[in-house]
């Protein structure tokens, strides 16, 4: 059975790494000692040492050991054997190459649709969806495939942002972005603000957090949706 957390951002303003997750965080990996980190994204360009030190530093408040993927010989052999896994955010691009390029992507999906408890946040949420074709980040490298997890029956586009009304700058706007997406394409497209995430416990998709997401589907007008809707309509 499905056991996924699907999180919008890693960090609130003014709030320490995975602090308001916290509570979630505890319940969701509670039979867990030690969470397999994926740092492939790499934010900032950091190193995956680096990103991974990060990641120990937040863990090790709920007594949970930290290992990073690039730490073992074989990519596919840690994902099979974790006890559970978190991919942290940062470029969607160079994350989906690595998995593919590691030949990991297919794994990683057949292990969380197992039931091996899953953490994503930004990058690491946009690959639980059936492309990456709506993420926010630059395309500075070329995956040999868009496709991802296909965790969730849809695509996601965390980091979502509202039109600001009072701004002056008359650009594109998320919104039209994903309108955009979809003159091409039909998959559903849902909207996380910040603070919110999708909790996949078997085929029920839950929002959770304190505010709503927007949810795009094709020749729509989009939808806000409640917190605590179950999103297993969408197919």
């Amino acid at each position: 059975m499905k056991n996924i957390l699907i999180a919008s951002t890693s960090t609130l303003a003014n709030e320490n790494y995975l602090q308001y997750l916290l509570p979630e965080l505890e319940i969701h990996f509670q039979n867990c000692s030690t969470i397999l980190f994926i740092p492939y994204a790499r934010p900032g360009g950091i190193s995956h040492e680096e990103y991974t030190a990060i990641v120990a530093l937040a863990f090790a408040k709920m007594n949970k050991v930290v290992k990073g993927i690039h730490e073992f010989d074989d990519a596919a052999l840690a994902i099979k054997n974790a006890e559970a896994i978190f991919t942290g955010g940062g470029n969607t691009f160079v994350l989906v190459s690595q998995l593919h390029k590691k030949n990991v992507m297919g794994i990683l999906s057949e292990v969380i649709k197992s039931g091996t408890p899953y953490l994503g946040t930004s990058a690491g949420s946009n690959i639980c969806g059936l492309t990456m074709q709506t993420t926010n980040d630059m395309p500075i490298v070329y995956p040999p495939s868009f496709q991802t997890l296909g965790a969730v029956p849809f695509n996601l586009n965390p980091h979502y942002l509202d039109p600001d009304l009072t701004s002056k700058h008359m650009g594109e706007t998320r919104e039209t972005r994903i309108m955009e997406y979809h003159a091409f394409n039909s998959v559903p497209v849902l909207g996380l603000r910040e603070g919110s995430w999708l909790d996949v416990k078997g085929d029920k998709i839950t929002l959770k957090g304190d505010l709503t997401a927007r949810l795009f589907r094709k020749d729509q007008t989009p939808e806000e949706i409640a917190t605590g809707t179950d999103l297993s309509f969408l197919k």
